[in-house]
């Protein structure tokens, strides 16, 4: 399927994004590390009957941004918005990984634009895996640390990555080599860093918006996801008004990247599912 990259001007920042397929809109928003290529075991699958929009926003994947630039889930969702508006694309369904989960709820929540949403372990107020280095990581000396050990990561980005698989013998030829190069971009750490500044704000906002969320939710989570706590999830779906829960076992943090064939069926499967009964075949 032939992939087209794209960019948008959203607040006077290039927003990039890849395009493929025709059909009703598919867009797809990345984790904190991540970016769209992310989706590169999806985008063939799902773009057969959609056409698929993978962002790298502002700061993240392959998209540069100011050091100083907010790189809050708020202020990325309003982006998100913006472009939608910009592309103006209505009924749109939405695939989060993880922080992307966060600003597609976010997304959601907000807009009308948005039919229906899919969320691989989102970030989400009801799990708390790693808040004491979050913690660290925002102050004064974590946040110098992180600066000065960042260009002499590359070291250990395998154990990283492994790290968020069930099992990492299913990672991906070129996965490694893939993300170390979206991670050692210049000016990479500052946007983590000004993620990191404002994530218990953005929690905490996250829980006042997912009951305004109407569209239909699907939640996926891999068994072993040791980034977002599998406990949350039925937290999580209690709280959004129309959401099921798939789990895939023995997957990671990734599943969309581990078990990529299972993951675009449930997403095909509750995408179709939803689009006819809400008379939109």
């Amino acid at each position: 399927m032939p992939i087209e990259r794209n960019s948008a001007e959203i607040d006077g920042q290039p927003l990039h994004y890849l395009q493929a397929g025709s059909g009703p809109s598919l867009l797809l928003l990345h984790g904190l590390l991540g970016g769209s290529f992310c989706w590169r075991l999806n985008v063939d699958a799902l773009s057969r009957g959609h056409t698929i929009i993978a962002v790298d926003l502002p700061g993240l994947g392959a998209c540069d941004a100011p050091r100083d630039l907010d790189c809050s889930m708020v202020a990325q969702a309003q982006r998100v918005l913006s472009l939608l508006e910009q592309l103006k694309l209505e009924n749109v369904d939405v695939v989060g990984s993880s922080w992307g989960g966060a600003i597609a709820m976010f997304v959601a929540a907000q807009s009308r634009r948005v039919r229906s949403l899919v969320l691989a372990a989102p970030v989400n107020p009801w799990s708390d895996f790693g808040a004491g280095r979050i913690r660290i990581l925002k102050g004064r000396l974590g946040a110098a640390l992180l600066r000065m050990a960042w260009p002499f990561s590359r070291p250990v980005h395998r154990i990283a990555v492994e790290r968020m698989y069930g099992d990492p013998r299913r990672v991906p030829a070129g996965t490694i080599e893939g993300y170390s190069a979206q991670v050692m971009q210049p000016g990479r750490v500052h946007s983590i860093l000004n993620s990191l500044r404002s994530w218990e704000d953005d929690v905490n906002a996250l829980s006042q918006a997912i009951p305004r969320i109407t569209a239909p939710s699907l939640l996926i989570w891999g068994t072993r996801d040791g980034a977002v706590d599998l406990r949350s999830a039925e937290q999580l779906r209690r709280a959004l008004p129309a959401s099921g829960l798939k789990l895939i076992e023995g997957a990671g943090h990734l599943p969309f990247e581990e078990t990529p064939d299972e993951f675009n069926r449930l997403v095909l499967d509750f995408i179709e599912r939803t689009r006819v009964g809400s008379g939109s075949a």
